[in-house]
């Protein structure tokens, strides 16, 4: 693939090394520092990766508008407007967007799909997640995914951390915990009598978000106008 990197930070870096591992070609890369926009990128692009900030979020649409360049978002700290920019951009062109991109997190959701129906009348759901003491937005674009599936059918009222003196009510309680380099974790919780089920997933490195993206990347690239995940990288036929 002849990718174009949006980012050089942390992740844009493991991107770079991780995409020559693999034999891929880097277009061009869009940073502070180096290129201002995908515009200025003359080499040949296949597909758009994403790992900047939502700030470049215009930047990236106006060329994906322009060009129908597949495009991987894997940024995170999106709102909800900008959230809704890349869903619509996804009804046009080639787009896979998730909050997290790590294959263990994916077969997590399918797993919650699946026994979310048979306990949640009689178990309690809560949701923990821990990241490191730099991540600045809480909870995590993880946990609001994880709760999205708890919570397909707006069954319960979400209540992100408890203070003071209150009876549970059917709600899902969500939990954020941020200290030291914690990579990421990720808890749910089905709390019934006398037993507990905790489904836990831990991040050890960031080159699992990079990994899951580049196959992202892989399956976009080819791929007709869309909004597609991960769910749909990894088990689409």
């Amino acid at each position: 693939m002849k990718v174009a990197l949006v980012g050089y930070g942390t992740m844009g870096k493991i991107a770079e090394q991780k995409l020559i591992e693999k034999g891929h070609h880097i277009s061009g890369i869009v940073s502070l520092g180096l290129l201002n926009d995908l515009s200025e990128i003359t080499n040949e692009i296949d597909v758009i990766i994403d790992f900047s900030h939502p700030s470049y979020l215009d930047m990236i649409c106006t060329y994906v508008s322009e060009t129908n360049t597949p495009v991987v978002f894997a940024t995170t700290g999106f709102n909800e407007s900008q959230i809704q920019k890349i869903k619509q951009l996804g009804c046009h062109h080639p787009v896979v967007y998730t909050a997290n991109f790590s294959l263990g997190i994916t077969v997590l959701e399918e797993v919650l799909k699946q026994i979310t129906p048979i306990l949640e009348d009689s178990f309690d759901i809560e949701v923990i997640e821990k990241h490191h003491n730099k991540k600045i937005d809480s909870p995590s674009g993880t946990a609001k995914m994880l709760v999205d599936v708890l919570n397909e059918n707006k069954k319960y009222e979400v209540v992100n951390g408890r203070e003071g003196m209150s009876k549970r009510a059917k709600e899902i309680g969500v939990h954020a915990i941020r200290g030291g380099s914690i990579v990421g974790e990720h808890s749910v919780i089905f709390a019934g009598d006398d037993e507990v089920l905790e489904i836990k997933h831990e991040a050890h490195s960031k080159n699992i978000f990079v990994l899951g993206a580049i196959q992202a990347a892989s399956f976009v690239a080819s791929k007709e106008a869309g909004l597609y995940n991960m769910n749909n990288v990894l088990f689409s036929k």
